[in-house]
């Protein structure tokens, strides 16, 4: 698929946006490298954008909300005031990425990689975090409230000013490794969290 091909589509995805699906087209791409576009402008939510590229991309004020954005890159990434409202990041990989106040309240980042990323004054609100790989991470100034965390990988993570740690579901936490978990449940895991998070 050519460049020119894929700005037409974003344009029709536009109008499919603004005309609630009458009109255009809704965008899916599936293994796109969309490091090459100027994405500033662009109109992304409720887009299909499985197994693409965003890494190195500085991304301001985009849009993601409700996409479906599974099995995608935004490996050294810097995203600043994006939303992933409602967002499937199953398998989204955001390793050593800077983010800063984004949302991805009522997303599902079943088995997303954040390791060594830095989230920073962003909402996690009602988020599953189902086997979320968070090695290695800062999480500073983030609301966590009501958000489902299970088998979620936390060895070596900075937590720093968290919201919502009484108000969120702890099924399990690894704070071990894949190979050599180590898993504390439920109440244990929350009063590690606690006894973790600086002030």
């Amino acid at each position: 698929m050519e460049g020119k091909d894929i700005i037409n589509m974003f344009a029709l995805h536009k109008k499919w946006v603004e005309a609630i699906g009458d009109e255009g087209e809704q965008l899916k791409l599936d293994e796109v490298d969309l490091r090459v576009f100027d994405l500033s402008d662009v109109l992304l939510e409720q887009s299909y954008l499985i197994d693409c590229t965003f890494d190195d991309l500085k991304l301001e004020n985009v849009d993601f909300h409700s996409s479906l954005l599974a099995s995608s890159t935004f490996i050294n990434a810097s995203l600043d005031q994006c939303d992933f409202y409602k967002s499937d990041l199953r398998y989204t990989d955001f390793s050593n990425c800077i983010i800063k106040n984004s949302r991805f309240s009522k997303g599902d980042c079943w088995e997303a990689a954040f390791n060594n990323a830095c989230l920073v004054d962003c909402n996690l609100i009602n988020v599953s975090f189902d086997l979320t790989d968070f090695r290695n991470a800062r999480l500073e100034n983030v609301d966590i409230s009501v958000s489902t965390f299970k088998d979620t990988l936390l060895n070596g993570v900075t937590l720093k000013s968290i919201k919502g740690i009484e108000e969120a579901f702890f099924r399990s936490i690894n704070i071990g490794t894949p190979e050599k978990p180590v898993l504390l449940e439920k109440e244990e895991a929350r009063k590690w969290f606690l006894e973790k998070c600086e002030p």
